[in-house]
């Protein structure tokens, strides 16, 4: 299936002229990048055979109260009817960092489990998170540990789950899943970090590493809220994923709880 989603940060100007497109970037440290881009015709990502998740939360059985803005995974993907589904992700990182919107949850959903897994489904990493009472962006961390680091060009498959009550006596479920794969970091792709210096995420947009944009991001606006370049282009980068429903929520790092690690062979 063809990668069909299409980043306003990724634009004909920056593919075919990125060292000067960067050098513009620097030049303006209080213009929101996007400005310096041609809004000219955008390429559309080639088809690399990307697995397919569940971007919107879905149910594990029919024991769950609706919620009234589902559980979403902030990855890449596409609108179809009544289903959201997800693509592969990108990122540069051993220990990548996961991103969800999690709404406002009725009073009995308290425990939340992030878990990755290999491609053939092997366990590599499973932990309890303590979820926040008012809806906001969330991230996961993978511990640094050899057990749970990404190796090169090998897909993971993640899921993150809110239990609608003990999950030792009533293992419903909402959950949402995503595919994210490690790619080298090459030289090209290291001297292009070091000419954005701070503002790394403009790099890994126009490399397609959308792992690495989004976190990079969410971490200088979780640091610098009233940064209206900052906001700014948060918003635009979620918004050409379909998500700028979510730009305005706050920006939480959730606490871990028991941990499962499970070594990949």
């Amino acid at each position: 299936m063809k990668l069909t989603y299409i980043m306003t940060l990724v634009l004909l100007g920056l593919i075919s002229y990125p060292t000067r497109v960067l050098a513009q970037v620097d030049q303006l440290p209080n213009q929101s990048f996007v400005n310096t881009l041609s809004q000219s015709k955008r390429p559309n990502f080639p088809d690399n055979g990307a697995p397919i998740g569940r971007r919107k939360g879905g149910t594990s059985r029919d024991g769950c109260t609706p919620l009234n803005t589902p559980i979403t995974a902030l990855v890449p993907g596409e609108e179809i009817a009544d289903e959201s589904k997800s693509f592969l992700a990108f990122t540069t990182y051993e220990y990548p960092t996961f991103w969800v919107f999690v709404p406002e949850l009725p009073k009995n959903a308290v425990l939340g489990e992030f878990q990755l897994q290999d491609e053939n489904g092997k366990n590599i990493y499973k932990t309890y998170l303590s979820l926040p009472r008012k809806a906001s962006v969330v991230d996961i961390k993978l511990p640094h540990n050899p057990q749970s680091a990404l190796k090169i060009n090998k897909n993971y498959q993640w899921y993150f789950k809110v239990f609608c009550g003990n999950p030792q006596q009533m293992p419903e479920y909402f959950y949402v899943n995503a595919w994210i794969q490690r790619v080298p970091l090459n030289s090209n792709l290291e001297s292009q970090l070091k000419r954005t210096q701070s503002r790394k995420y403009t790099t890994y947009a126009l490399n397609q590493i959308w792992q690495d944009a989004l976190t990079n991001l969410a971490t200088l606006r979780r640091y610098d809220p009233k940064s209206q370049l900052f906001t700014k282009d948060w918003t635009l980068l979620l918004k050409d994923v379909g998500l700028a429903e979510f730009a305005t929520a706050p920006i939480v790092e959730l606490e871990s709880g028991q941990k499962t690690i499970t070594q990949s062979n």
